[in-house]
């Protein structure tokens, strides 16, 4: 079976729309930028979204609603008239909502904590719905009257990931017949800080793979697709999980779950390495991951095909991060990408010399004909990981 992506919508530190962030990501040109929003005393690159390109919530109730929620009703937005489409065709109880969240709404508690602290009380406009991490699904399901299946998962920078293969499993499994699925995730202290605590934070933009790395910037977004087996230009075709269980935040540096996960997703698409035409890294620019993947992409693919990051353009994403990234790759696999351009990588060029070389694509790199086969990958806390292979049906 077949699982095709429909339609795409998405906002993120590039900006609202395929159109927008396509273009800011073949022109090189970053969303991410200091500030000290989320950090006071102490300028930080990170990957925000302009808020006048979130839609309001007061027509929610109290407990809806969140910046998250916001993020992920600017993407359904770009979607809708394919959702309401599908809901129509199918009924409203043949139609889910899967999605990958790790923040949800903790910037409104974190908000409110600081309300309390100054006036003794928590304010009005607080509800601890905002936090709870079903709220995104629960959200989209009531915007779109959706009545199938809806739930979020939350393992960190492989939740969207894991939410699109859920999507495809519920529709395999006749459960739906269409699914919106993807990933949101807001920026707030608690993240910022959080990070900055395990010194992995860069005090400037990100830099994967280079001798000169130092760890991640962290961005908010969201992106959403609409999943069916009605054909479309672009298909999930393979999908692979994985758990290491190695340690709690640091990876395994064999690489074994990660290979793992990217075999099987090869497996289920049953495409050879040989026919992937580009690799979208986890690439966060911390030591040990990068050492990790690009171990293990070395050894599966070599050192010819196109790789990249895009986390220098959108920040890390946390758990939209799978799905953002997905996005970017459906984007260039539609018709107005003929000669191929790839997701270019910003960085300083300087190549770790411990690390197996890899073909890291420069600005302006592109194919010469359409790209058809991706690999994205998603390596998260705890040792859980995801990869996505997409195709495309040109």
């Amino acid at each position: 079976m077949t699982f095709y992506l429909n339609a795409c919508g998405i906002v993120c530190a590039l900006g609202s729309g395929g159109e927008q962030v396509r273009a800011a990501l073949l022109d090189a040109a970053s969303g991410v930028l200091p500030t000290e929003r989320y950090s006071p005393g102490r300028v930080l690159p990170l990957g925000c979204v302009d808020a006048a390109q979130l839609p309001p919530v007061a027509h929610l109730p109290l407990r809806l609603r969140s910046r998250n929620n916001q993020l992920a009703l600017a993407a359904l937005a770009q979607i809708r008239c394919a959702a309401d489409a599908a809901i129509a065709r199918y009924g409203a109880h043949r139609v889910g909502v899967v999605l990958g969240t790790s923040t949800s709404g903790i910037a409104e508690t974190e908000a409110a904590l600081r309300a309390r602290e100054h006036g003794g009380a928590l304010p009005e406009g607080f509800h601890y719905g905002q936090q709870e991490m079903g709220s995104p699904a629960e959200v989209l399901a009531a915007e779109l009257g959706a009545g199938g299946p809806a739930y979020v998962h939350s393992s960190a920078c492989s939740s969207s990931a894991k939410a699109m293969a859920s999507a495809a499993r519920l529709i395999a499994m006749d459960l739906c017949d269409a699914v919106v699925t993807g990933g949101v995730d807001s920026l707030c202290g608690f993240t910022v800080a959080g990070f900055s605590a395990l010194e992995s934070v860069s005090a400037a933009r990100c830099n994967p793979l280079s001798a000169n790395r130092n760890g991640i910037n962290i961005g908010e977004g969201a992106a959403l697709f609409l999943m069916s087996r009605e054909p479309a230009a672009v298909a999930l075709l393979g999908w692979g999980e994985s758990s290491d269980g190695h340690h709690i935040s640091a990876p395994d540096p064999a690489g074994s779950g990660a290979r793992l996960a990217i075999e099987q997703a090869l497996r289920r698409a049953r495409l050879a390495p040989s026919e992937i035409d580009y690799i979208n890294l986890h690439g966060t620019a911390t030591r040990q991951n990068d050492a990790m993947e690009a171990k293990v992409v070395a050894g599966l693919f070599g050192p010819a095909v196109p790789v990249s990051s895009s986390k220098p353009f959108t920040g890390h994403t946390l758990g939209a991060a799978a799905a953002v990234e997905a996005a970017l790759c459906w984007l260039l696999m539609q018709d107005e990408n003929p000669r191929g351009s790839l997701p270019p990588q910003l960085w300083d060029g300087a190549a770790d010399p411990e690390l197996p070389a890899l073909n890291v694509a420069a600005p302006g790199a592109q194919l010469g004909r359409p790209l058809r086969r991706v690999l994205s990958n998603s390596f998260a806390f705890g040792g859980s990981n995801a990869a996505l292979v997409l195709g495309s049906q040109a």
